[in-house]
């Protein structure tokens, strides 16, 4: 039973990442620079537990955790900035020297890669304490939503690499930041929605998701159909 719970947990995160391997028809990257983004994803979801520890009792001493301030700091600062922050440091301390890093799809892949690892460890933990049932609707929120984060983070990491290339590095540093701060925003307004149980609050994360996927699939095909290495072209591309 443990094997299928986890076949369930994994099968969703490993369909994705097929997806966004698929989608990149330049120049495709190697088998072991993407399991290491994996790996290095599941090594996410400890760290991130770690400071969400951390941030959490520290909230508590001075906020009520029935408040509307605890669940806006709770899930925009301490736990957005913790999971997406070290999603993108261990990606960044990867691939930003990478020889490998040479398309500007490239990106999006590692950013999905390593997101997805992260989704994959995460959804199996939840998956073996509460069951199927939370497979099915993980695999239909949550493991997609970490699938779309990474679609805009990798969407101006390319682009900060972009810029790095071409000499302009206030152009590379803005585009960075952002590649961390469009994630955050969005998984922060992803876990707040859920999390407060109101009829209407229901409807709009509905709504929120689908918009979210629908984007990110866009992106992707954008993305994927505009590549090109990073060399070659003067910069004129704008996320």
């Amino acid at each position: 039973m443990d094997i299928l719970l986890i076949a369930a947990a994994v099968v969703p995160a490993a369909f994705l990442m097929l997806r966004v391997y698929k989608a990149d028809k330049l120049e495709r990257e190697p088998a072991g620079l993407l399991w290491s983004l994996v790996i290095l994803g599941v090594a996410s979801t400890s760290l991130a537990s770690f400071t969400e520890q951390l941030g959490d009792i520290a909230l508590s001493y001075y906020v009520p955790d029935t408040s509307m301030t605890y669940n806006v700091i709770m899930y925009f600062i301490v736990v957005a900035v913790s999971e997406e922050g070290f999603k993108y440091l261990l990606m960044r301390m990867r691939t930003w020297k990478s020889p490998h890093f040479n398309c500007r799809f490239d990106g999006v892949v590692y950013a999905v890669f390593i997101s997805l690892g992260f989704a994959l460890w995460e959804n199996i933990s939840y998956v073996l304490t509460y069951g199927f049932a939370v497979a099915v609707a993980r695999a239909l929120t949550a493991v997609p939503g970490h699938a779309c984060f990474g679609v805009f983070m990798g969407t101006w990491y390319g682009l900060a690499k972009r810029y790095e290339l071409a000499g302009m590095p206030e152009e590379s540093k803005r585009a960075k930041r952002m590649a961390l701060l469009v994630p955050v925003l969005l998984h922060g307004a992803y876990d707040f929605i859920a999390a407060i149980q109101e009829e209407a609050l229901g409807a709009a994360f509905v709504v929120f998701v689908l918009g979210m996927f629908i984007v990110a699939v866009r992106t992707v095909r954008k993305q994927a159909r505009e590549d090109e290495y990073l060399y070659q072209n003067p910069v004129d591309f704008e996320p």
